[in-house]
């Protein structure tokens, strides 16, 4: 290839490149005002949303407004009706109770004379109370007195019971002169006493002198002869306008005999014969057997 034709050739590669620049500055110039068109329609589309929401807020919002001062307008109204009938309710109360001013000073007076008289009651109360403590006390003080004097007697009462119980034992066993029947007799004065106690009988003790004529219980006894020495002694006995005559009878022998509408079974027992022709003893009848109207020696 010759120069020249080179040259041609460089010459168009040239231009052809020249050109080609020049298509890529026009596409981007093109290029440019679409982009910021687009972006700036973005923008716009943002603004007009944000306004429309503005809007809508704004609206709501007004509207919660409204409702709540319409809320509290009524709710004021309520309060104030509420007032006046409180009032209203109020002074009719006043009214009804007829309560001045003077009226309820009145009465927190009384209630204040109450008050102080309920504090003396309270007082003497209390002074009554420990009043009463003390008599307690004291009758306390006398049944815990009582209590040992009776622990005191109970304890006497069991040895007599005891000294009765041994004395019982040594009481004798002795058949009588008329039909045999056995009985207890007392030898002395301790011994008959148990007798009495025993209530199984009537006793009555007697002190009979040689030739007088003397009544003992329903019956009446002479003594007609009597035997220190011998401790023997003769009685007559008169009952049922009979005379029964007991002759040489010896110390504590039961002497027996009957007397009465209906029969019943009498004793005599002597338990000392003195010098001075005097006998004593004790007549014994059985319990129911009628009794005397004065009884002279029992």
């Amino acid at each position: 290839m010759s120069y020249i034709e080179q040259t041609w050739g460089m010459g168009l590669c040239t231009v052809s490149r020249s050109e080609e620049r020049q298509h890529m500055r026009d596409e981007v110039v093109q290029e440019t005002p679409r982009t910021h068109s687009g972006a700036l329609l973005a923008a716009i589309t943002v603004a007009i949303l944000l306004g429309l929401g503005g809007i809508l807020w704004s609206y709501t919002l007004s509207s919660k407004l409204a409702a709540v001062t319409a809320q509290n307008t009524k709710l004021a109204a309520a309060q104030q009706e509420t007032d006046a009938r409180l009032n209203v309710a109020s002074d009719e109360l006043k009214t009804s109770l007829g309560l001045t001013q003077k009226q309820l000073d009145t009465r927190a007076a009384e209630l204040q004379v109450r008050e102080v008289r309920g504090e003396r009651t309270t007082a003497r109360l209390a002074t009554e109370q420990k009043k009463t403590a003390g008599q307690v006390a004291a009758v306390s003080s006398a049944v815990t007195d009582v209590k040992t004097d009776v622990g005191g007697v109970k304890t006497d009462v069991a040895k007599t019971q005891s000294d009765l119980a041994d004395t019982n034992n040594q009481l004798t066993s002795m058949k009588g002169d008329l039909n045999g029947h056995s009985t207890l007799i007392a030898r002395n004065g301790e011994e008959l006493e148990i007798l009495k106690h025993k209530g199984d009988r009537n006793y009555y003790e007697f002190t009979l002198v040689k030739g007088l004529k003397k009544q003992v219980g329903t019956v009446s006894l002479q003594l007609k002869k009597a035997d220190s020495k011998r401790s023997k002694y003769t009685i007559t006995v008169f009952s049922d306008d009979k005379a029964y005559e007991k002759k040489d009878k010896s110390l504590n022998e039961p002497l027996q005999f009957y007397s009465g509408k209906v029969p019943m079974l009498f004793e005599i027992v002597v338990n000392n014969v003195t010098a001075k022709n005097t006998v004593t003893g004790y007549l014994s009848s059985p319990k129911g057997a009628p009794e005397p109207a004065v009884v002279a020696e029992r």
